[in-house]
C-alpha cells in the first residue's frame, strides 16, 4: 500500500505556516520569561525608573526567608492533595458513567459543566459556601459539631482552596478517563467476566493498568494545574490568608511583585516556580513513566 506524502516545492511554505505559532510562542512566552530572568539579577524601583545589578542576591534572600519557605512546603501540601482528589473522583465518576447505557450521556453533560466556569467564578462560589455568616455548609457542619471559620482557621482555609481547586479540575480528568474506559477492548472483559471476574475485579485488573497512559497524561496535566492556574481561586475565596495560611507558590509572586512592588524578588519567585515545575516534569518523565504500559 502506497503512503501519500505531503512535498512543499516552495522551501519557505513551512516556515510560513509555523511562523504565526512561532511569533505567538516568542512575544507571549519566551519574551517574558526572559525579562523575568534578567530582573531576578537586577534591583528596581517600583516605577521603573533605575535598576542596579545586585547577582544571586534575591535568590540567596529567598532561601533564608522562612515565609518562601513556608509558602513552599504549603504548595505541596496543596498540589498533592488537588491533584490525588481531582483524579480520584475524576476516575470513580468516569468509571460510574462507564457503566452506564441509557442516561450515561445525560450524566457526562452534567459533569463537565464545572468545567466551563472560570476559575475565580469557582472561587466566588465556593466562597459563599462556606461563608462562616451566610453559607450552608458551616450550618450543616455546626449539626456534626465542626465550627467552621475560615477567615480565622488556616487549617480550614487550606480545606477550602484545595476543595475549590479539586472540583474545578474534576471534569477535566473525568473526560480523560471516561475516554481512556471507553477504548478498553470489550473482548478482554468478556473473557474475563467468562472466567468468573466481577466488575470490580474486571476494573483492577485490566481497565486500570491500561489507563496508566492516561493516569500519567492527567498527573502532569495537573501538577501544573496546581502550579499556576490556581491563583484565581485563591485570590477570590483566602486572599492568601488568615495570616498566610493559604498563600502558594503563585500567589506570593502576586503578593510580593504586585502588591509589595519588590519586583526582583517577585521575578526571582517566578523563575525558581519554573524550575520547580520543570524539575517535576522531568522526574515524571524520566522515572514515572517507566511504569506505564502502553
Amino acid at each position: 500500500m502506497d503512503t501519500k506524502k505531503t512535498t512543499f516545492n516552495n522551501r519557505l511554505l513551512p516556515y510560513l505556516l509555523l511562523a504565526p505559532q512561532l511569533f505567538i510562542t516568542l512575544v507571549f512566552f519566551i519574551w517574558p520569561a526572559a525579562q523575568a530572568v534578567k530582573s531576578s539579577f537586577e534591583r528596581e524601583d517600583p516605577f521603573g525608573l533605575s535598576t542596579a545589578f545586585v547577582g544571586l542576591l534575591h535568590y540567596q534572600r529567598l532561601f533564608e526567608d522562612p515565609n518562601y519557605l513556608d509558602a513552599l512546603s504549603r504548595t505541596a501540601v496543596f498540589a498533592v492533595s488537588v491533584t490525588a482528589l481531582s483524579m480520584l473522583l475524576g476516575l470513580a465518576f468516569a468509571a460510574s458513567v462507564d457503566r452506564l447505557v441509557r442516561s450515561g450521556k445525560v450524566y457526562t453533560t452534567l459533569l463537565v459543566w464545572p468545567y466551563a466556569v472560570a476559575p475565580v467564578v469557582a472561587g466566588v462560589l465556593w466562597w459563599f459556601l462556606f461563608n462562616s455568616s451566610t453559607g450552608l455548609m458551616p450550618f450543616f457542619l455546626e449539626k456534626i459539631g465542626i465550627d467552621w471559620d475560615h477567615d480565622l482557621n488556616g487549617t480550614q482555609a487550606m480545606i477550602l482552596i484545595i476543595i475549590a481547586a479539586a472540583w474545578k479540575q474534576v471534569s477535566y480528568n473525568f473526560l480523560f478517563f471516561l475516554a481512556g474506559l471507553q477504548s478498553v477492548p470489550q473482548s478482554l472483559m468478556e473473557a474475563a467476566a467468562i472466567d468468573g471476574s466481577g466488575p470490580v475485579k474486571r476494573f483492577f485488573n485490566i481497565s486500570l493498568p491500561l489507563l496508566s497512559p492516561t493516569t500519567f497524561f492527567l498527573f502532569i496535566i495537573n501538577v501544573n494545574y496546581t502550579m499556576f492556574d490556581t491563583f484565581p481561586i485563591v485570590d477570590a475565596t483566602t486572599v492568601g490568608g488568615p495570616a498566610q495560611a493559604t498563600t502558594t507558590l503563585v500567589y506570593k509572586v502576586y503578593q510580593d511583585g504586585y502588591l509589595g512592588l519588590n519586583l526582583g524578588s517577585s521575578s526571582a519567585q517566578s523563575v525558581l516556580l519554573m524550575l520547580i515545575v520543570m524539575v517535576l516534569t522531568f522526574v515524571q518523565f524520566r522515572y514515572v513513566e517507566r511504569r506505564v504500559q502502553y
